[in-house]
């Protein structure tokens, strides 16, 4: 998806590109951009959910302004890796660790949403910057969507979503990974942009780490 974000004053704004399936233990992907007062950058903020739990959040500051164009903003979801792209530079990888006994979202249908929201609870400066209604309407721009994926036509869908053969192109191995050139593009990313990690907030789990923290991230 094209996206050009709210300008101006958008404190408190979140506006959401994500992909939900439905039920009390649902699966997400999402990317979420934070609004700010002007003159501050926007935070892109990434979240997954497997049966209905989160928390695994990464934030980035984007090294460019989202509000003065359009910029692509791609998830990339197979059985093995689910991968958050910024005009085809991988941010961040969250790895299938399921055989470590690690929940990974592959057994349900996701549908593609988005929306923009007041979360002035928590969204900018944890809360401390409110919306300020009389810059109202907050307007983000969406355009060419393109969804190249597996169509969900019952639950024999996500066996044959799954399996390996020539159409199920993002199953090849070589979507089963990032390449060694995308590998050094996320490194810059995080070395440079990355602002919060689940993985790092030792405090948050009191020394236990989530698995998924402990294995190879990409």
């Amino acid at each position: 998806m094209l996206i050009k974000l709210v300008p101006g004053n958008s404190a408190g704004t979140v506006t959401a590109y994500y992909l939900y399936s439905t039920g009390d233990k649902h699966d997400e992907i999402d990317f979420e951009f934070l609004g700010n007062i002007s003159g501050q950058p926007y935070v892109i903020h990434t979240n997954i959910f497997t049966r209905g739990e989160g928390g695994r959040e990464q934030q980035f500051y984007p090294w460019f302004d989202p509000t003065a164009d359009y910029h692509n903003y791609t998830i990339h979801w197979n059985p093995s890796e689910v991968v958050w792209y910024v005009d085809g530079i991988p941010i961040r990888v969250y790895k299938n660790y399921e055989s470590e006994g690690i929940p990974y979202p592959k057994q349900q249908p996701m549908r593609v949403y988005t929306s923009i929201w007041n979360a002035d609870s928590w969204a900018t400066r944890n809360g401390l910057d409110k919306i300020d209604w009389t810059k109202a309407p907050f307007v983000a721009k969406l355009r060419r969507f393109r969804a190249r994926a597996c169509s969900y036509h019952g639950p024999l869908s996500i066996s044959q979503c799954g399996a390996p053969s020539p159409g199920n192109w993002w199953n090849s191995p070589v979507y089963s990974k990032l390449s060694n050139a995308k590998q050094e593009e996320i490194n810059w990313v995080r070395e440079n942009y990355m602002i919060y990690d689940y993985c790092k907030n030792i405090t948050r789990y009191n020394g236990y780490l989530p698995g998924e923290c402990l294995r190879a991230q990409y």
